[in-house]
């Protein structure tokens, strides 16, 4: 169905394994890095679309990548698939009810997270505009599944954009140890 994403892990498994390069992936992106390192992914049982609750493991409470942030916090989730086993050497991060594998990492620089970290106050508009998104969207939630998401959102951003900040701050930091300028 989507067969450029073979090169995407081609491309990913060399950044990350043989050349040890910073990686962040999100939701497809997370799968994508399950899979190029030798995970497993595929559909949810109880796909997650909405505003829902995060809860960091043990590692990813002591690592240092969600350094600061609380142990559990609401994110944006909008996914129908999942890894449903890690590659060698991952280590989850965080977890939910309906998805076992919210976050890991893999070596020094590698992490991934199924949920999205990265939005904004457009971010559900932006997506409801593309047709098959909204049909996904009113599928999964009802009729004013579009309006009530927005909704959730616009009172979580700022929970979620302090997170992302934090996050983000921690992961430059944490990928950027060790990398030389040549």
């Amino acid at each position: 169905k989507h067969p450029w994403l073979g090169n995407e892990k081609i491309l990913i498994k060399e950044a990350v394994e043989e050349r040890g390069m910073p990686f962040l992936g999100l939701c497809l992106g997370h799968q994508l890095l399950a899979e190029a390192l030798g995970g497993k992914c595929g559909p949810a049982e109880n796909p997650e679309i909405g505003v829902k609750t995060v809860q960091l493991t043990d590692d990813g409470v002591t690592g240092v990548i969600f350094d600061a942030l609380p142990e559990a916090f609401s994110c944006l989730q909008w996914h129908s698939a999942e890894v449903k086993r890690m590659p060698a050497g991952a280590i989850c991060l965080a977890t939910s009810p309906d998805c076992a594998v919210q976050a890991m990492s893999w070596g020094p620089r590698a992490y991934s997270m199924q949920f999205h970290l990265e939005v904004e106050a457009d971010t559900v508009e932006n997506w409801a505009a593309i047709p098959s998104y909204a049909e996904d969207l009113e599928t999964a939630l009802g009729k004013n599944g579009v309006v009530e998401l927005k909704v959730a959102c616009e009172n979580n951003m700022s929970e979620f954009s302090q997170l992302a900040e934090r996050f983000y701050i921690n992961w430059l930091q944490t990928s950027a140890k060790g990398l030389s300028v040549s």
